[in-house]
């Protein structure tokens, strides 16, 4: 059996994601035989450094969320260090960070988008960039992590009340009413459609992780043209990346166009190249709807490892 590094933790604002991901990804592969070592990165890259060198892996299982593990930065490393590891490569991993460059890259492959623009916080307070609402969200971190929808009769000020330690720059979308989907992708062919119903609010970063704050509907009761839809985006949103490995894509389906062109209102908001592994997370739950178990499941990610050669 392969040597498995798992990394996971880092200090990005999804730290708590990780270390839970790459729990439940360290006994799974314990449950397939895989011989795993867990290497915990915090402030100490040369420290991480020593220790994949000194265990030898065959594969490094990426189990960081966030920045440094999701953004490319650390997939440069391990292609440096020649070591084989899960998930997207440096230059997919960078772009479906960077959201606006994505939505570029969407949008040149025909796949529809929410209308927005990239500002800095002190543009939008000279006045709101779209009519209202309409969502900011940081350029460049993941799992909801910072996301906030304007909504008319909100404080004028749209980052009153708001802690925004996530750089100057950010993305301004169009809101999109209606339902929240995800599609997940696995080694270039979607899974299965999700819906996500949170019981208050929208599907923040609270009501991912946070049991039983959220209805996960799988399959998700749609019409069939918008299943196969998100379905198709899904994977063309994937391949537009050059993703690899297990990936997950989001959408918004504005249900008011049921009685018209259904498949108008289906919007991809993005493509996650570092997916869950928790307790509540969709992929693995997609898998199981699949006949594919947890174990299963991380296994296939780790024969299917590879580094940019």
């Amino acid at each position: 059996m392969k040597r498995v590094s798992l990394i996971m933790g880092g200090y990005s604002k999804e730290r708590e994601v990780s270390l839970a991901s790459g729990a439940n990804c360290a006994a799974a592969l314990k449950e397939a035989g895989y011989p795993v070592e867990i290497v915990d990165v915090q402030g100490d890259i040369r420290g991480v450094i020593d220790q994949l060198l000194a265990q030898k892996p065959d594969v490094v299982f990426n189990a960081l969320h966030g920045r440094l593990g999701e953004d490319g930065s650390f997939q440069g490393l391990l292609n440096l260090l020649k070591l084989p590891y899960t998930h997207s490569g440096v230059m997919a991993s960078a772009m479906a960070m960077d959201k606006p460059v994505a939505k570029r890259i969407f949008a040149a492959n025909g796949l529809r988008c929410p209308e927005g623009i990239q500002l800095t916080k002190e543009d939008i307070l000279k006045g709101d960039p779209l009519p209202r609402p309409y969502v900011v969200k940081p350029s460049n971190e993941g799992s909801s992590v910072g996301v906030y929808i304007i909504k008319p009769g909100d404080n004028a000020n749209p980052f009153a009340g708001i802690d925004w330690p996530f750089g100057d720059h950010v993305l301004c979308e169009r809101y999109i009413p209606g339902r929240e989907l995800t599609v997940g992708v696995m080694g270039d062919k979607a899974m299965a459609v999700t819906e996500l119903r949170p019981k208050a609010g929208f599907y923040d970063y609270k009501n991912k992780y946070t049991d039983g704050m959220t209805e996960h509907l799988c399959p998700a009761p749609l019409p069939k043209d918008v299943y196969d839809a998100a379905m198709q985006a899904a994977q063309a949103a994937y391949r537009a990346l050059g993703c690899r490995g297990v990936a997950r894509a989001d959408f918004r389906f504005d249900d008011s166009k049921a009685n018209g062109h259904a498949v108008d209102g289906l919007y991809l908001l993005e493509i996650n190249t570092q997916p869950g592994m928790t307790s509540l997370s969709l992929v693995p739950e997609q898998a199981r709807h699949l006949g594919i178990s947890y174990p299963e499941l991380v296994s296939w990610m780790v024969e299917h490892a590879a580094w940019d050669e």
